[in-house]
């Protein structure tokens, strides 16, 4: 019963226990009944966290810790990572610190109020994701946190729902699927760059924008045609609701941050009940988002009963012509789907365009391999296979895959045992913990080389005959986690490539820029995804030619 109490709950049980012994039989401590009742519990209280922090903090991680043979850092790696990290880091800098300064196997130990295991190499990674991933699961406080964010869908269940929901939801993301949306794509990239031209010619040909401002907007619109089959049309309405929420719900923030550990810690539904502006604003977010969503599958069902041969391939029509899921179920999936859809793939869009902009060499060749590929931009031939012409561009290519190996939306999550198994060989009791980092695995100089935390988009170019390559010359695909592998992972990582392939080609043709602030201030942040903390902000002009 003891581990399942919070530290406090336990001070407490034992200082009362305790001083009921002692007041009780005063002649088994004489120095302390002859205290009043007050100081005694005082002093009790005091003497008990004393205990308890030189327990948790000296002997049992190095003793009696079931982890305690794993490998962990020396006390002095572990505080000058720490002391890196004040630089406001995202949260994997800290384990990729720790990684590189501390000799392992594919486990590292993790210390903390209660240790936990880190997976940094293929081995140990691919046992977790794929041989037994149902032997893990994500922590029921983290799942609890997510859920109004983003619904009881695939981010969120576990065990049987979840295969369920990921056997349901496969169809609509087959290469086959996503080939079909690269026109839709396409138009809404182009319209982004015109919207953004319009924007910045109206003060001149040279002005600062705010880059993941715009991203979110014109990704809110291709998710809402591709899972909604609507157009939000948040590019010409800027004020529209439902980016309004998402920008409030999302923006990085300390308050936010902090409501999200507490969550973690004590429990959404205790820290919901706290007089705190921040709580209150996060519920209403979410049940605005709710309703919206609620209210686009009210509207799609009416519309697939009014016609139902007349169409209807979005996400949302497939699942409900499947039959297979509830009104409130739907809105859920929905959630997900608007959530991981457009929030993932603004904040690699906006970390693309900093990398180019901090990068200029690599934006010039980039902006002549599309100049050469779209010679009459924004216009395409009628028989263009944008699927395939896109997909061939070395550079464009590089610059993404690069982008999302440095950048990954989601730096660090985590896990837990939910039965005894082995990862790498060493057996696993239940209940351990385990933090999965792709920020670590994606930086760590034993998967990817010396210059593993350089932005090197040629890696993904072969040398040989000049095409794009899907290893980065990694040995092994496990070097690559921002996406995940197996059946956790992302079920819409070919769906994000080709909207971020539009979007980057579109923006890239169309314009030169770079940063409109301190390269320093550019720090990711964020509580769910990381983004640039302070915004990007980039002087942006129209390119020659």
């Amino acid at each position: 019963m003891a581990p399942k109490l919070s530290a406090v709950s336990r001070v407490a049980l034992a200082t009362i226990v305790e001083v009921f012994v002692v007041r009780r039989h005063p002649n088994w401590v004489p120095l302390l009944p002859s205290l009043v009742l007050p100081a005694l519990v005082v002093l009790v209280v005091c003497l008990n966290f004393a205990l308890l922090v030189t327990w948790n903090t000296f002997i049992h991680p190095f003793f009696f810790h079931p982890l305690r043979n794993f490998p962990a850092p020396k006390a002095i790696i572990y505080s000058r990572a720490l002391k890196r990290l004040r630089t406001k880091k995202p949260p994997g800098q800290l384990l990729l610190e720790i990684a590189e300064n501390t000799p392992n196997d594919g486990l590292l130990v993790v210390l903390g109020q209660d240790p936990s295991l880190a997976l940094t190499k293929p081995s140990a990674l691919a046992d977790v994701l794929v041989h037994h991933p149902y032997d893990f699961a994500k922590f029921d406080s983290v799942r609890d946190f997510l859920r109004p964010v983003l619904g009881n869908g695939l981010i969120v269940v576990e065990g049987e729902e979840h295969k369920f929901l990921r056997k349901n939801a496969q169809p609509a993301f087959k290469f086959s699927e996503i080939k079909e949306l690269y026109p839709m794509m396409w138009n809404k990239a182009v319209t982004f760059t015109n919207t953004l031209r319009g924007a910045i010619e109206g003060d001149g040909s040279n002005k600062a924008i705010e880059m993941n401002w715009w991203a979110s907007k014109v990704t809110i619109d291709i998710i809402g045609l591709a899972a909604f089959g609507q157009d939000f049309r948040v590019l010409a309405n800027f004020d529209d609701p439902l980016i309004k929420s998402y920008d409030q719900l999302l923006k990085p923030g300390k308050g936010k941050f902090l409501y999200f550990l507490l969550s973690i810690m004590l429990g959404r539904d205790f820290v919901k009940l706290l007089p705190w502006k921040t709580a209150r604003t996060f519920e209403q977010t979410t049940a605005n988002i709710r309703s919206i969503c609620g209210q686009i599958v009210s509207d799609k069902r009416a519309a697939i009963a009014k016609t139902p041969l007349d169409g209807h391939l979005d996400i949302l029509s497939l699942l409900i012509k499947s039959d297979n899921f509830s009104h409130e179920e739907l809105v859920d999936q929905l959630l997900t789907f608007l959530a991981a859809g457009h929030e993932t793939s603004s904040s690699v869009f906006t970390w693309a365009t900093y990398l180019l902009a901090t990068h200029p060499t690599v934006r010039l060749k980039l902006h002549s391999e599309l100049r050469e590929a779209l010679p009459s931009f924004p216009a395409l031939p009628p028989d263009t296979d944008l699927s395939s012409l896109l997909t061939a561009l070395p550079y464009l290519n590089g610059v993404l895959n690069e982008t999302l190996r440095l950048y990954p939306t989601v730096p660090l999550t985590v896990r837990v045992a939910v039965r005894d198994t082995t990862i790498a060989g060493h057996p696993i009791a239940k209940g351990t913990e385990l933090t999965i980092s792709p920020w670590l695995v994606n930086r760590y100089t034993e998967n990817w080389g010396p210059d593993a935390t350089s932005f090197v988009p040629e890696r993904w170019i072969n040398a040989d005959d000049g095409r794009p390559n899907n290893t980065g010359g990694a040995a092994s695909n496990y070097a690559n986690m921002t996406f995940l592998h197996g059946p956790r992972s992302c079920i819409g990582q070919g769906f994000a490539k080709a909207e971020l392939r539009c979007l980057l080609a579109a923006f890239a043709r169309r314009f030169d820029w770079e940063l409109d602030m301190k390269e320093e201030d550019v720090v990711p942040g964020g509580v769910i995804t990381i983004k640039p903390a302070s915004g990007l902000f980039l002087a942006v002009k129209v390119a020659e030619g």
